[in-house]
């Protein structure tokens, strides 16, 4: 009987203890009160008036080892300090399972590239009844030149005189035709490289985007456009 009084204490207070290991150390008034009634318990297996003595030295002992033992939360994001990888999170940052904030998903923006782009040049009016760009022609010219030098090694021009409808078919051929190349050679002498150029053509009076009988439509007749395919 000896040896069970001896052993018993020990045992259940080596179990209380390695409990108090597992709790947080916030909970060691737990392990305290816990203690407190084994060690009553403990100090009854002698006698009545051990069981007040027993209580006060294991609850002690059980508050004491949770505090030193348990497992604490530093950063208090409710995940435990031994299973926390990111320890010192911000306080009030959403954590996962281990402690870390979420990763978040990357938005891979796609960009959409336009295939075709046309350039309308409608304020180049060249000289009278001619193909000769005027010094104001040149500055516009300058400002697409420009804009075209920015595209890729690998993009097409295709330049495409117009005119209006005064004037025979055949004339107006011709005129459009000169006109796209004038354009077209101003351009590559402003920089655009002349490899970017595959078509130079006139389409005379034959593509109207607007009433000839008026002075307003046959003004926007008179164009030249530059297509660039990508």
């Amino acid at each position: 009987m000896s040896i069970v009084r001896t052993a018993l204490p020990l045992v259940l207070l080596t179990s209380v203890l390695t409990g108090c290991a597992g709790l947080q150390k916030t909970d060691w008034p737990t392990c305290a009160a816990v203690g407190g009634v084994t060690g009553a318990a403990l100090g009854a297996t002698e006698s009545a008036s051990w069981a007040g003595g027993g209580a006060l030295v294991v609850g002690g002992l059980a508050g004491a080892y949770c505090w030193v033992h348990g497992d604490g939360d530093e950063d208090g994001d409710g995940v435990p300090d031994s299973r926390d990888k990111c320890p010192h999170t911000p306080k009030g940052v959403p954590v996962d399972a281990n402690g870390c904030p979420p990763v978040p998903v990357a938005v891979v923006e796609e960009v959409v590239v336009v295939k075709e782009e046309t350039i309308v040049i409608r304020d180049v009016h060249f000289e009278f009844d001619s193909a000769r760009l005027t010094g104001a022609d040149k500055t516009k010219l300058d400002t697409i030149a420009t804009r075209l030098k920015q595209e890729a090694a690998s993009a097409q021009l295709r330049v495409t005189g117009h005119t209006d409808s005064v004037g025979s078919d055949a004339y107006n051929q011709r005129l459009s035709d000169k006109r796209a190349h004038s354009v077209t050679d101003y351009l590559i002498n402003a920089g655009v490289p002349r490899s970017s150029f595959v078509s130079v053509s006139g389409a005379g009076e034959s593509q109207p985007v607007a009433d000839n009988k008026t002075a307003e439509g046959r003004a926007l007749n008179r164009r030249t456009e530059i297509k660039i395919n990508r």
